[in-house]
């Protein structure tokens, strides 16, 4: 059985069989303790009962007033644990602590090309609410959809109209 548990300093040492798949973005150690320090309790991982990470979630609460939201920075699922609804679980548990922080949505940018990634948050009740030209930096300075769920204090769903131009990533919000 799969335990959702909270992110550890430990755990640090343990999740290369999730971070080196290369559909996941790979960041500095410096930037997974940040996330930790500020926000741990958006810092989530599964975990078999041999004590293997099979996955990881980590996120942040950010803006402020009707932008007020829970982020997705980071989702990933270890190859060899995939399709058995573990990204479902952890983006659930991601928007459970959202709602309990009073947020009007959830937000995360995904890249164009991962249709996969793509359909997947769409039968999670997520929305393309723009296009962010370029967002992805490298070889090819791809696209990335900005794409959104309403919480329940989103009575009428305003942080979900999808925005009819593209922006660049200096224009977000």
């Amino acid at each position: 059985m799969t335990t959702i548990r909270p992110f550890t300093c430990s755990d640090l040492f343990k999740f290369n069989n999730v971070n080196l798949d290369p559909l996941t973005e790979t960041y500095g150690l410096a930037f997974y303790m940040q996330y930790l320090a500020q926000w741990p309790e958006y810092f989530q991982v599964a975990e078999s009962p041999s004590g293997e990470i099979m996955g990881y979630i980590m996120g942040k609460a950010e803006g402020r007033a009707e932008n007020w939201h829970g982020h997705v920075t980071a989702l990933s699922v270890s190859p060899e644990h995939r399709r058995l609804g573990l990204a479902a679980k952890l983006m659930h548990t991601l928007e459970e602590i959202s709602e309990r922080k009073k947020c009007f949505f959830v937000d995360l940018f995904v890249r164009v090309s991962n249709k996969v990634a793509v359909d997947m948050y769409n039968k999670l009740g997520y929305t393309v609410y723009r296009r962010v030209l370029e967002y992805y930096s490298g070889l090819d300075d791809e696209d990335a959809f900005d794409m959104r769920k309403a919480l329940s204090r989103d009575k009428d769903k305003k942080s979900v109209i999808p925005l009819l131009h593209p922006v660049r990533p200096e224009e977000l919000d």
